[in-house]
């Protein structure tokens, strides 16, 4: 560690992907500040430049080339600068980075973010001329929570990883490669974490893993166990938990979220894939049309109000014009008032390579547009019932759509914009005017009488 108030360079970090990767960005950031490093404006004037990448879909990977080719001019003008490539393109393509990219210095995986200081070390002293580490080992998920560097705590709002991995093995994705098996923390440390962050003032706290709700400590304690620990814990006002897996979500989960309500908020990201009960199959999720409409009506049997996520591939290898629809009509019988849908594309290594790709590129656009603006119409309809009713926002920031106003979240995880006296941190009750698709609009409601 470098001498107390004498920092030793500059770091920028670029991340792609989830929320998993901004949390692994905090915590490259907290490994990088606890060797004196300090954040700079932008590449140009750093001595350490990371890439945090997302490899789930190949659009996702190629921006990260694109993004080292573009930093080549600035590597070659200082070459003393380290460029590295961290995350899932890094855990997936290994050594292979240096043959695309030679001008890179380091390659780190997923799970190596605790050895960053001593290979940035080697690097920086000359020791190495470059370095790659993508060994699977649990450096990630105990990480020291103290050293985190925590980019939402000033609006009140902190991300906790609870379990790293995945053990399913869904036929079109590349997490189990990038992330490696599941791995869970203990509840204790988990818990010690909460009451750090309470204790610096987060009132909103987000657990976090690849399949959330398949956490499980040695103990035998499981996420529905953790809800109801962390709920009791004072200082904690919102808690939520993404992203889950159909098949983990339990009647004891669901039965704990309903007790621990309030604090559990009432919006729940649920990715369901496809329609299609076929296509289900062939994606080897777990479960079928049916049973996933059981678990949506188990939750909304507890808690009625509950607002719904999920994901939506199109286009996978066996689906037909019949199976789209049967999506289409998911849709419209849930309901959900968020949606990311994205074009199936192959991935290295995946079971769906032997199914081929038979969905031309210009038919899984043309479906992808037609579920977009499928949605919007429900998401437009289901946003009109909060105009005129009060609602709870935590403010975390000025609003991109107009630097006069505030910007935050309800418990339902509605975006709100709204114009007040305010500041990252706070909650205000906010009476909504106006809806869209996407966001709402309101105005500070009066005190009560």
């Amino acid at each position: 560690m470098s001498e107390p108030g004498k920092p030793v360079g500059g770091y920028w970090i670029a991340t792609w992907g989830c929320q998993m990767n901004v949390h692994d960005s905090e915590k490259l950031a907290g490994a990088l500040a606890e060797e004196g490093y300090v954040p700079a404006a932008g590449p140009e004037q750093a001595d350490v430049v990371l890439l945090n990448t997302c490899s789930i879909r190949e659009k996702a990977a190629e921006k990260v080339f694109s993004e080292l080719g573009r930093l080549k001019p600035l590597k070659e003008h200082r070459p003393g600068m380290v460029l590295g490539v961290c995350g899932c393109v890094a855990q997936q393509e290994g050594e292979g980075i240096f043959r695309r990219a030679p001008y890179v210095d380091l390659v780190m995986g997923t799970r190596a973010s605790g050895s960053l200081p001593r290979i940035l070390a080697g690097l920086r002293s000359g020791a190495a001329s470059r370095a790659c580490d993508t060994e699977v080992r649990d450096d990630s998920i105990r990480f020291p929570f103290e050293r985190i560097r925590r980019e939402g705590e000033s609006a009140g709002k902190a991300y906790v990883t609870v379990v790293e991995g995945c053990n399913h093995r869904c036929t079109y994705c590349v997490v189990p490669r990038t992330r490696g098996p599941e791995l869970c923390r203990p509840m204790t440390d988990v818990l010690a974490e909460v009451r750090s962050l309470t204790a610096r003032g987060v009132v909103e706290i987000e657990f976090l893993g690849q399949t959330v709700n398949a956490y499980r400590d040695g103990e035998g304690r499981t996420l529905a166990d953790l809800l109801l620990a962390a709920a009791a814990i004072p200082g904690v006002e919102r808690l939520r938990f993404t992203t889950s897996h159909p098949a983990q979500m339990t009647d004891r989960l669901m039965d704990a979220m309903q007790s621990a309500s309030p604090k559990v908020c009432p919006y729940l990201h649920l990715p369901v894939q496809s329609g299609s009960s076929r296509v289900l199959r062939s994606m080897r999720r777990g479960y079928d049309r049916e049973a996933y409409l059981a678990k949506i009506d188990g939750l909304r049997r507890r808690i009625p109000e509950i607002s719904l996520g999920t994901d939506v591939i199109v286009g996978y290898p066996t689906e037909g014009e019949d199976d789209f629809q049967q999506t289409l009509f998911l849709l419209d019988a849930i309901g959900y008032d968020t949606l990311y849908a994205f074009a199936y594309s192959a991935r290295p290594s995946t079971a769906a390579l032997t199914l081929g790709d038979p969905v031309s590129q210009g038919e899984k656009l043309h479906r992808l547009a037609r579920l977009q603006a499928h949605q919007r119409t429900i998401q437009e309809r289901r946003a009109q019932r909060w105009v005129g009713q009060e609602v709870e926002v935590l403010v975390e920031g000025r609003s991109k759509l107009d630097a006069g106003s505030w910007t935050g979240r309800t418990p339902h995880g509605r975006r709100v914009n709204f114009a007040a006296d305010t500041a990252p941190g706070r909650r205000e009750r906010v009476r909504v005017i106006s809806a869209s698709a996407y966001s709402l609009r309101g105005t500070p409601a009066p005190p009560p009488a």
